[in-house]
C-alpha cells in the first residue's frame, strides 16, 4: 500500500459536485479578473480569520512583498525574519530593497523565538515578520509588545497556520498584517498559485487594493508604480467552496496529530511540542531524527511519502551568498534542517494509514 505525503485529489473528489458548479458559474458569468466572486472571498475569509478586511492577491510571495511595501518598507531598511523558514519570508523583504535581519527560533516550537528579537533590533528595523511555521502559531503577544516598545509594525506569516488559533483567536490581525498562500497544498489551496492578505488597517488595505492593480484605483489612472497580483475568481470559487470544508478538514488533521504524538512516543523521533496557548491547523507534522535521510528512504521503501521541510535554511542559500552568512551562525535553523521529516497529515488521510506510517516509524527509529 503506498501513502501519498498529500492527497490533493482526494480534496476535490470530495467536493467536486460545489467546486465544479462554483468554478462553471465563473465560466458563465463572463467576469475573470477580480469582480464580485473575489470580493465575496474577500469578505467571507475576512470574517473567517476575524479581521475587519480581506484582499485577495496572486500568491503568497506576492502577499508579503505587497505588505511591506504598503507598511513603507523600502531600500536601506530592516526587517527581522526568522532563521527557520521558507526561504519565500526573506525574499519579500528583498523585493522592497530592504535587508532581512535573520533571528533564531525556539527549539522547541521552531517559531521564532521572542526573546532573541530586541537583541536584533537596530536604528533601521522597520517590521518583524514571525512565521506560523508548519501551522504552529507564533508566540505573539511578547512580540507584539517589543513592536510596540520600540515603534515597529508587525507583519505575520500565516501562509501554513489557515484556521489556527493563538490564545483563543484565529489567526488572522493579531499583527498589522497577516499574508497568506493559497497554494494547492495548504490548508486551504486553490487549484493554482493565490494568495491574500487581512488586516485590522483601513490604509494597509487600501494601499495593496492599489497596488496589486497596477496601483491603480480607476481603470487607466495610475496612482503609483504598481504591480499585477490579483486573485483570480475561479480560485476565489473554489476557495469559498473549501472554507467552508476547513474547519473539518483541519479537525481531521488534529485528530492524526494527536494519533502520531501518542503512537510515536518514547521513540527515537523528536516530536512536535505545542504550547497550552496554541491551536495548530497542523499543515504538517514535523519529527526530527538524528538519521533523518535513512530514516526517509526506509520509509519511501515501504510506500510511504515524506518530505523535507526544508533542507537548505535560508541564510545558506546561494540566493543569499552576499549576506556573508556562515554555516555555524544559526545552529539551531541548521539542526532543525539537517533532522526534520514531515510525516503525512493530509486530511484525507484514512485510520489505516495513520496506523501504518506509526508502525513503520517505530520499526525504524
Amino acid at each position: 500500500m503506498k501513502i501519498p505525503f498529500l492527497d490533493l485529489k482526494a480534496g476535490y473528489l470530495e467536493l467536486q459536485p460545489e467546486i465544479d458548479a462554483a468554478i462553471k458559474r465563473v465560466l458563465e458569468s463572463g467576469w475573470y479578473i477580480l469582480g464580485e466572486e473575489v470580493d465575496s472571498f474577500e469578505r467571507e475569509y475576512a470574517t473567517y480569520c476575524e479581521a475587519r478586511y480581506c484582499v485577495g492577491v496572486a500568491n503568497g510571495l506576492d502577499a508579503l512583498h505587497l505588505a511591506l511595501l504598503a507598511m513603507g518598507v523600502g531600500a536601506g531598511d530592516e526587517v527581522i525574519v526568522p532563521s527557520n523558514t521558507y526561504i519565500a519570508t526573506w525574499l519579500a523583504v528583498s523585493q522592497c530593497g530592504a535587508t532581512p535581519v535573520p533571528v533564531e527560533p525556539d527549539a522547541a516550537t521552531y517559531n521564532i523565538d521572542p526573546a532573541r528579537i530586541e537583541a536584533a533590533i537596530t536604528p533601521r528595523t522597520k517590521v518583524i515578520l514571525p512565521v506560523h511555521l508548519y501551522g504552529q502559531p507564533a508566540d505573539m503577544d511578547p512580540i507584539l509588545a517589543i513592536a510596540r516598545k520600540h515603534g515597529l509594525k508587525v507583519l505575520e506569516d500565516g501562509a501554513q497556520a489557515h484556521g489556527a488559533r493563538y490564545k483563543g483567536k484565529r489567526i488572522g490581525a493579531h499583527g498589522d498584517v497577516v499574508a497568506w498562500s493559497f497554494y494547492p497544498g495548504k490548508n486551504l489551496g486553490a487549484y493554482g498559485d493565490g494568495g491574500a492578505i487581512t488586516t485590522n488597517d483601513t490604509g494597509i488595505a487600501e494601499r495593496i487594493c492599489v497596488l496589486r492593480n497596477y496601483g491603480s484605483r480607476v481603470k487607466y489612472v495610475n496612482d503609483v508604480r504598481g504591480f499585477n497580483s490579483r486573485l483570480d475568481p475561479i480560485h476565489a470559487a473554489a476557495l469559498r467552496v473549501k472554507l467552508k470544508a476547513l474547519d473539518a478538514w483541519n479537525a481531521r488533521r488534529s485528530e492524526i496529530a494527536s494519533c502520531y504524538q501518542i503512537g510515536l512516543a518514547h521513540t527515537g523521533l523528536t516530536l512536535p511540542f505545542v504550547p497550552e496557548w496554541a491551536e495548530p491547523a497542523w499543515h504538517l507534522y514535523v519529527v526530527q531524527h538524528q538519521q533523518r535521510d535513512i530514516l526517509q528512504t526506509q520509509l519511501g521503501e515501504v510506500g510511504i511519502g515524506t518530505l523535507i521541510h526544508y533542507p537548505i535554511p535560508p541564510h545558506l542559500q546561494q540566493a543569499y551568498a552576499a549576506a556573508c552568512l556562515i554555516q555555524g551562525q544559526f545552529p539551531i535553523a541548521e539542526k532543525i534542517a539537517n533532522q526534520c521529516l514531515s510525516l503525512p497529515i493530509g486530511p484525507h488521510l484514512d485510520k489505516f494509514g495513520v496506523s501504518t506510517v506509526i508502525a513503520a516509524c517505530r520499526k525504524m527509529v
